[in-house]
Order: C-alpha cells, then sequence, then structure tokens
C-alpha cells in the first residue's frame, strides 16, 4: 500500500489524470450465446450482453478524456487456474476449458481495445493476483480504479477488494457491470458501496471526465 493522498470528493477521486478505466472479462464465455455461463452453468448471460453499449461508450468518453483504458481478460487454461476454480469446474461437469487461451470463448464480446491500450491476463478472479497490473496502474501514477465489465459478484468484485487494499480509490459503473444472477449482483454493489469505494451511473463519471477535458482544454 503506497500513502497516496485521501481524496474527499467524487470529482477530485476520478479526476482524469490520475484515474483508470479497467475494462474486466467481456468474453465470448462470460457474455455471448452458447458461452460458457450459458452452456455450462446453465445461466442466462442478457445482461452481460446489454452492458456491451454502455461500456463502450464510457470507454469513449474515457479516451476523449486521456483517462487510460485497461483491459482485463480471463486466461483460465487449465494449467494456469488455481485449484478451486478446477474443482468447481469439476463439479459442474464442465468437459471443456472456459476462457482458454486462443479460443472463441477467451474471445473479446461486442468490445475492441484500441490500439496500445494495454490488455492483462489473468488466472483467477482478481485482476491483481499473478498479473503486472499493479505495477502499470503505479507507473501511469494512477490512484483511482474506475472498473466496468462482468461478472459483478465474481472477477469485478474479487479486483475492487484487491484494489482498495492495495491503496486504490474504487469507483464502479454502476451500469456497465454485470451478472448472470441479479440478485448476487445487487448484493455485490450494495457490499461495494458501503465499505469499498462508490458505485455511480456511467454518466455521472463521464459528466467529470468531460468537464475536466474543457476545462483542460481552457487552460491550454
Amino acid at each position: 500500500m503506497t500513502d497516496a493522498p485521501v481524496l474527499t470528493t467524487l470529482a477530485d477521486r476520478l479526476a482524469p489524470r490520475h484515474a483508470a478505466l479497467l475494462v474486466v472479462d467481456m468474453q465470448n464465455d462470460f457474455c455471448a450465446p452458447g458461452g460458457y455461463v450459458e452452456a455450462v452453468l446453465g445461466k442466462d448471460a442478457a445482461a452481460c450482453r446489454a452492458v456491451v453499449e454502455p461500456i463502450m461508450a464510457l470507454v469513449e468518453r474515457a479516451r476523449a478524456a486521456r483517462v487510460p483504458v485497461l483491459w482485463v481478460r480471463a486466461d483460465y487454461s487449465p494449467d494456469k487456474i488455481p485449484p478451486h476454480i478446477a474443482v468447481k469446474a469439476q463439479e459442474r461437469g464442465a468437459t471443456a476449458p472456459f476462457c482458454h487461451a486462443g479460443s472463441w470463448g477467451a474471445a473479446f464480446f461486442g468490445v475492441t481495445p484500441g490500439e496500445g491500450e494495454p490488455v492483462v491476463d489473468k488466472h483467477c478472479y482478481s485482476a491483481f493476483i499473478g498479473t503486472d497490473l499493479e505495477r502499470r496502474l503505479r507507473a501511469m501514477g494512477v490512484l483511482t480504479t474506475v472498473l466496468a465489465g462482468v461478472q459483478t459478484n465474481v472477477c469485478i468484485e474479487s479486483t475492487l477488494r484487491d484494489a482498495a487494499s492495495l491503496g486504490f480509490n474504487v469507483v464502479v459503473a454502476a451500469d456497465c457491470v454485470a451478472s448472470h444472477t441479479r440478485e448476487l449482483h445487487d448484493a455485490a454493489l450494495k457490499s461495494a458501496a458501503f465499505l469499498f469505494g462508490d458505485v455511480v451511473p456511467a454518466a455521472q463519471i463521464a459528466s467529470i471526465w468531460d468537464r475536466a477535458g474543457r476545462v483542460g482544454a481552457a487552460a491550454q
């Protein structure tokens, strides 16, 4: 953990000079019809598909405000995942790996990283474990992580908890995250807002970034 300053307002926390947008696990196995969530878990991933448009809208606002965008991608190849993920997959009767590197299931769903935007591959639920994400963020001077993607109650929640524990401010774009189970989605957002950070609409985040961009342009 670093000796980061305490930023007392949402506008301060979201200032483009020290914010970054993390887009987590927008991949076929989690979102697409016939992906792992639907074919193996038997869950409806429609909510995960529905956040594609708002996520990309927020991505464009981030790019316009020069807020770094980082893409987090699950690689759950059998030789890379921790035991608890392997055990749960076996319990579900999964006969093929999910989000296996290079497979259709691991490909991005409905989103496209821009040129030069980092893609961070992870092998467990948190984007910080076993990756260079923290190093990347520190090198960019990031103090606040803005989260979007899926699943709210699994990889989003795991990532935001680790971000907070590492000393980053956490902001969740409430309408840019989703889960296949609404009750768990709602519970994760309530927990995040109660103990870990801010849970706000993407429009509020974008408005702060837009305003900061206009102020910066006027000062030039």
